[in-house]
Formats: C-alpha cells, structure tokens, sequence
C-alpha cells in the first residue's frame, strides 16, 4: 500500500483513531488522515449530487383523532356530595379520635381500628373523586 502525502498534516484524538483505522471515521476521511478529495462541477461549487445519491422521502400515514362520542359523560348528582361528606367524616374521625385520645364512648370500645375506620372514609372519598366527570 503507498501512502500518500497530505497538504496539511493533521492532529489530536480523532485523527489519530484515523490513521490507525480502527473507526468509521478513517473511511469518511481520505487515506491517512487527509481530508477526502470532492469532485467539482464545471463551475467551481462541489458537486454532491453525483457522490451522495438523494434519499427517498417515505410517505407518512395521515393521522385521524377517533371520533368524539356523541353525548358528553356527566356524573350523577349524588356523587360529588357522597364524594365531599366521606372526605369530611373519615377527616372529622380521625381528628376526633386524636383530640380526645380515644376517650369517647363510641370510640374508646374499638381502640386503633378508629383510625382504619378514618382511612377507609378517606379512601372512599378519593376512590369516588376518580368517577367525577
């Protein structure tokens, strides 16, 4: 293989990795290192249209949104009260049962299930907020 000699030398990292071509870049640059040769045209301006073929544009499929239903969903009227007063008394007994320290009579008889009893009106709550439309 002859080598041959470069207008200008070139240097670092990259030209380095060209030289011993063990990346993609070596063939993208000429041999050793320097800069790859174009063609010109007749008129002085390089001529890419005869080295790099032109790509083909692919068609795209047009996109269609689905169709909207007919009638908009409403939520029935019972929910958002059901949804707000299960929020309250889950918030309301959990408040109770920290404020008097369990001492009341409905809630000194079930001793901690009063804060599962709190959580469980709280969970309904949100479980019907997701239903709110």
């Amino acid at each position: 293989m002859t080598h041959i000699p470069c207008a200008k030398p070139r240097g670092g990292l990259v030209a380095q990795a060209a030289r011993t071509r063990r990346s993609n870049y070596a063939y993208a640059r000429g041999p050793r290192g320097c800069a790859a040769t174009r063609q010109r045209a007749p008129d002085g301006k390089t001529d890419q249209e005869t080295t790099v073929p032109k790509s083909r544009v692919r068609s795209k499929a047009v996109y269609t949104p689905p169709p909207r239903s007919a009638k908009a969903q409403v939520s029935p009227r019972w929910l958002v009260p059901a949804m707000l007063g299960s929020l309250l008394i889950g918030l309301a007994w959990i408040s109770l049962f920290y404020i008097t320290g369990g001492t009341n009579t409905a809630q000194s008889a079930i001793g901690s299930w009063n804060l599962v009893i709190g959580f469980g009106f709280i969970i309904t709550g949100v479980a019907l907020a997701t239903k709110w439309r």
